[in-house]
């Protein structure tokens, strides 16, 4: 039997990982490159079961035909893309492996 990992829908937010959305470096700001959309998008925020939450741009039909070999997006997922600076920040707050 595969082992196929399932997310928890009853998780909780526990913190968010690296900058708030409006924070300078997140991608957001004045002359910064970067999503620059509405809503508070983009964020990341782990859960109190540990797992993560990307708060992104859903560009999965953008680059659904140029997937590198192996790479594949299943049923029920997207691909999310976020702001290089937002994922840097949040690098601090990841724990290695």
């Amino acid at each position: 039997m595969e082992n196929v990992w399932r997310p928890d829908p009853d998780a909780s937010f526990s913190r968010r990982l690296g900058i708030a959305p409006t924070d300078p470096g997140s991608g957001r700001g004045p002359g910064e490159t970067g999503s620059g959309g509405e809503g508070g998008c983009p964020d990341l925020w782990e859960l109190d079961n540990g797992d993560v939450v990307v708060i992104g741009r859903d560009l999965t039909d953008h680059y659904a035909a140029r997937l590198p070999d192996g790479v594949s997006v299943g049923a029920g997922e997207r691909l999310v893309v976020i702001p290089r600076g937002m994922a840097r920040a949040a690098k601090a707050d990841i724990p290695d492996a």
